[in-house]
């Protein structure tokens, strides 16, 4: 069953395309003057300043194609119109450098408490297993708690979750998330086959977040204690996109012992302490591999590089977590470590990350 082409359905597309000019969507941004709707035809007009016209008829593209894309659209127009109050006054002498306008301020998110994100800097150090291991120890501490998969590119969370329902709409069209192991969940893995590849440029990863976060029922059962946001590798649009959009409270690296995943780590935490977010903790992952037959340790990747940079950075130590294949196959299998039981020595090491967290939590 088609769902209704609405008014609201269409600004959520426009919602996805960057405002070359402003840095935010074309929403949040205020151009879209008008939207209509009727019979299949959409027509959107843009308000413009005729000086960005060049950058704007770009972005119009960008919306007509985002627009047609919608299910029961039969034509979509994007029509741009731009006033001059008066003549165009010189530039005074010598001509100044005018600094980008600031981004809107982040607003709360409804229904959720408390938001930690998870990063790492650097792929392949395990964060997206962190994530869902710390998010399910949390749960099991008596919080309601979600997971959001940020890595638009490459997300693992479903797999890690294990297979369920699909999302589908709340009455007010609004993403429901899936619920796993008693929690709830959701990724561009859940609305994408897993065999497709998302092939996006920058603008359309900063509203695919956006609508992660605000277009999803977090609220709809009661509300979310914490939501964890597991995001992708890096220091770029997924990472700023959510900081501009909900406040923060709180990060947790996780990074591997050896030197290459430290470089990239430590870039991590200079971006939260740049944007005033505090870093709740470090996890170094990976740290020991104790082998199952003989029990003897081998330090594969190093061990206590992120510790001595988390001392470094005078962050706290949330905990050490070893290079175990049964942490690998429990997620594989969607059912992970943490609900191996109460007897698992690594499930237990996540729950007292876990304690870390809220403690640290409680006090920002």
């Amino acid at each position: 069953m088609l769902r209704p082409l609405t008014e609201k359905r269409v600004r959520d597309a426009l919602g996805t395309v960057m405002n070359p000019v402003t840095g935010t969507d074309m929403i949040a941004s205020g151009v879209v003057e008008s939207v209509s709707v009727k019979d299949g035809s959409v027509t959107v007009i843009l308000a413009i300043d005729p000086k960005t016209l060049d950058a704007m008829e770009v972005a119009g593209k960008e919306c007509e194609v985002a627009v047609s894309k919608l299910a029961g659209v039969k034509e979509a127009r994007i029509a741009l119109t731009a006033h001059r109050e008066g003549p165009a006054k010189e530039p005074s002498s010598p001509r100044q450098a005018v600094p980008p306008p600031k981004p809107p301020p982040a607003k709360p998110l409804a229904g959720v408490n408390k938001i930690v994100a998870v990063a790492s800097g650097k792929g392949g150090v395990g964060k997206s297993t962190t994530s869902v291991n710390l998010v399910l120890a949390l749960a099991q501490s008596g919080l309601n708690v979600a997971i959001l998969d940020a890595d638009i590119y490459g997300p693992s969370v479903p797999k890690m979750l294990g297979e369920g329902a699909r999302p589908d709409f709340t009455p007010d069209d609004r993403i429901r998330p899936v619920t796993r192991h008693g929690i709830k969940a959701i990724s561009m893995g859940h609305l994408v086959p897993e065999d497709r590849a998302t092939i996006w440029r920058g603008p359309m990863v900063i509203g695919a977040i956006q609508q992660l976060l605000q277009g999803v029922a977090w609220d709809e059962d009661g509300e979310i204690d914490v939501l964890v946001v597991d995001l992708p590798p890096g220091t770029g649009d997924a990472q700023l996109s959510l900081v501009q959009t909900v406040p923060v409270d709180g990060a947790v690296l996780v990074s591997t012992p050896q030197d290459i995943a430290l470089i990239d780590a430590r870039k991590a935490y200079d971006m939260f302490a740049q944007m005033d977010i505090p870093v709740l903790g470090m996890i170094e992952n990976m740290s020991q591999f104790v082998c199952p037959h003989c029990g003897e340790s081998t330090d594969v990747f190093g061990h206590g590089g992120a510790v001595a940079t988390a001392k470094e950075k005078g962050i706290e130590v949330l905990g050490e977590i070893p290079l175990n294949p049964a942490i690998m196959q429990n997620a594989e299998a969607g059912t992970p470590i943490v609900l191996a039981g109460n007897d698992n020595a690594i499930a237990e090491t996540y729950r007292a990350i876990a304690r870390s967290v809220m403690q640290a939590l409680a006090k920002v």
